[in-house]
């Protein structure tokens, strides 16, 4: 357990075999010189393959410590990243195939909620805070990426890929993300370049209405962006469900994960947020503006019916198209640590 708590350096430098040769004879500094510079963009890529922060931190531990033991097998025939990657992509696919830790429990709504659009099998979902991505250096993808390393933390395109199945996730992420070659992903993958080429083909094409999309014309956290989250924010706090519905898109939908409810249309939305604001009733709800994703996102507080402190009630994230919002995603839960949001407000 030493590897994820120590300080941490986030510039990059190249690999020097003294911090080799010492990290070898058992020096946990040596060691931690060599890895500091990869934590922060192994832990954005464990989230991508799992969709979840708090899973994503405990693989980014099983790989350094897998790293740390295995150490005396890196040979320098590929680059000390390249070897973490691999090493990460794999303990991804170990956490995938356990069932029972993706799943988390179906929490109890405290009221009557209405019946949901659908159900989603993805409730194990997280939001990203924006904070960690602004901590990892700016590396520029292989020559083979599709997708900008940052934009591929959308929380449409982390949800796309918790739908594929696991290892044409781990080639499209390696691949399509990373940038790096079919033959080095087949190497990390321990398969053939013919079947990382099949994997990654089906699943580009099973993500392609989980991608990233094009009418978001705004630039991340521009006035535009900003502005409309605003008011969003003034109609949600104030229990004006009209006026949310007037900013959202046709097609807008509602998810609340780890609930499994989703409702889609305004008017399913519309009917929530009715039996929602019956429920909350004198309570006051607050928004302590935020980033999630790359995307426009609030912490969420709400007050007891007979006090006047307000307690986390989750993280909400707003995905936007154009001058409308596409999505609400509301994470519920108290998810104020990894955004260095207050733990209460008076």
């Amino acid at each position: 357990m030493i590897f994820l708590r120590t300080s941490m350096r986030w510039g990059y430098g190249p690999v020097t075999q003294d911090a080799l040769d010492r990290a070898l004879t058992g020096d946990e500094h040596a060691f931690r010189e060599l890895t500091d510079p990869y934590r922060r963009e192994l832990l954005v890529h464990c989230y991508r393959m799992l969709g979840s922060l708090t899973d994503a931190e405990d693989t980014l531990q099983e790989t350094l410590i897998a790293a740390w033991r295995g150490l005396s097998g890196f040979a320098g025939r590929a680059s000390l990243r390249a070897w973490l990657y691999r090493i990460a992509t794999n303990r991804c696919l170990n956490a995938l195939r356990d069932a029972g830790r993706r799943r988390p429990a179906e929490p109890t709504p405290p009221f009557d909620p209405p019946e949901p659009t659908r159900r989603s099998a993805v409730t194990w979902l997280q939001p990203y805070p924006d904070t960690l991505l602004e901590q990892v250096a700016d590396r520029m993808p292989g020559p083979e990426a599709r997708y900008q390393s940052k934009e591929a933390v959308e929380l449409a395109f982390i949800a796309g890929v918790q739908h594929l199945p696991p290892r044409q996730a781990a080639a499209l992420v390696l691949r399509d993300v990373l940038g790096y070659s079919t033959a080095e992903v087949a190497d990390m993958l321990g398969t053939t370049t013919t079947a990382v080429k099949g994997a990654v083909q089906r699943a580009r094409a099973q993500l392609r209405n989980h991608t990233i999309d094009p009418e978001r014309t705004a630039p991340p956290d521009s006035p535009h962006e900003r502005d409309l989250a605003a008011r969003f924010a003034e109609a949600f706090t104030t229990g004006d469900t009209d006026g949310v519905i007037t900013l959202l898109t046709d097609d807008a939908w509602l998810a609340m994960p780890p609930a499994p409810h989703e409702y889609h249309g305004p008017a399913a939305i519309a009917a929530f947020l009715t039996t929602f604001t019956t429920w909350r009733g004198p309570r006051r709800f607050r928004l302590v503006p935020t980033r999630a994703n790359t995307q426009p996102a609030f912490g969420c507080y709400l007050t007891g019916p007979d006090e006047s402190t307000a307690h986390p009630a989750g993280i909400l994230v707003l995905t936007l198209r154009t001058d409308r919002i596409r999505s609400i995603t509301w994470f519920l839960g108290d998810l104020t640590h990894p955004f260095g949001l207050p733990e209460t407000i008076g």
